[in-house]
């Protein structure tokens, strides 16, 4: 099993906001979050990353406990983030955005750029001259640079035009088809996710009140938008 969640209780501060959370996630595999606002689903992708607060439970990675591993050693492991807010470096060139992140490993430079063929096209832009979709294929080619196993999605289709959605997910097919990358999503779009994903989890109230196959929950659409309707 490439990541075990057990039983995880987690927040900030003191407040509560998942508590006695489990799943798992096969290697290739793809997850996707469902849920309406507030009821946990970044908490859950901070917390697996390291910057939420736990306070209970396990995260095991191939059967490793690594709940106690500071964020930068998470990334180490193969975890790479996608953050809903993108986080690009304004002041930095597309190329340098990359660069910083780089580890050793099968993505570089020549694959981030066969992968956004238009990141190329701007490599010498700074990050914030960069429309919301570059800045996304950025924050998604800089996660590769990390070279991960597993990547987290928060949110990445949030504010995009539907033909930027459609050749992210694209992308997101290649990642799994071609280099066999593992993925969770959290997604408003809750039919775009479901469509790239094995398996589906939907959180209330910090907890998981439905557990499928992602076919299942689109097949019976109507039924799932009621568990995830705001």
């Amino acid at each position: 099993m490439l990541l075990e969640v057990e039983g995880l209780t987690a927040g900030y501060g003191d407040a509560v906001i998942l508590e006695d959370l489990s799943l798992t996630m096969a290697e290739s595999e793809g997850l996707a979050v469902l849920g309406r606002n507030g009821v946990g689903k970044t908490t859950l992708i901070r917390a697996i990353m390291g910057h939420a607060r736990q306070f209970g439970g396990r995260l095991k990675w191939r059967g490793n406990d690594f709940s106690n591993r500071p964020a930068a050693e998470r990334v180490e492991l193969g975890l790479g983030w996608v953050p809903q807010e993108r986080d690009i470096f304004p002041s930095l060139t597309v190329e340098e955005n990359l660069l910083v992140a780089r580890r050793p490993g099968r993505f570089d430079l020549d694959g981030a750029y066969a992968l956004f063929p238009r990141l190329k096209e701007r490599r010498r832009n700074l990050g914030d001259r960069l429309s919301g979709g570059e800045q996304q294929m950025l924050a998604i080619a800089r996660a590769l640079m990390t070279n991960p196993v597993l990547l987290l999605f928060d949110e990445p289709f949030e504010g995009l035009a539907p033909v930027i959605v459609e050749q992210l997910e694209h992308t997101i097919r290649r990642l799994r088809s071609e280099f066999g990358f593992a993925f969770i999503i959290v997604e408003q779009h809750a039919q775009d996710a479901l469509g790239l994903s094995d398996r589906a989890i939907v959180l209330d109230r910090g907890k998981i009140v439905r557990s499928s196959r992602a076919s299942e929950l689109l097949a019976d659409f109507d039924k799932t938008k009621s568990l995830i309707a705001v």
